[in-house]
């Protein structure tokens, strides 16, 4: 059931940031879905293969950023991969990670109470 939670709460960041910013387009709701249903498959594959590396290199102590930068890597690779989605840029990309980092600690914590 968190999945489900977590997932629509995503999709609605998501759709959120796309309204607020005008370098960032979704179609529909569903396609914010779609989206974050793969930004959910993909930083759990590919992520976690960037981020190992870059978290060894750095000893751990820049972990936060190093996620906030694999996700808007992420976040351009699904730009590429669904065609109802799209970011121009990557700063675009890295506020919708930061969104998305914000959005899922609050979650979270409410989840935890």
């Amino acid at each position: 059931m968190d999945f489900i939670i977590h997932l629509l709460i995503n999709a609605a960041i998501v759709f959120i940031v796309a309204y607020i910013m005008p370098s960032v387009h979704v179609r529909s709701f569903g396609t914010a879905i779609w989206v974050a249903l793969l930004l959910g498959i993909l930083n759990a594959t590919i992520g976690l293969l960037l981020r190992l590396p870059l978290n060894i290199l750095t000893l751990g102590l820049l972990s936060f950023f190093v996620r906030l930068l694999v996700t808007a890597v992420i976040i351009k690779l699904v730009d590429k991969l669904v065609r109802k989605f799209e970011v121009k840029g990557f700063w675009p990309a890295l506020v919708i990670a930061l969104a998305l980092a914000i959005g899922g600690t609050i979650l979270d914590n409410m989840l935890l109470s």
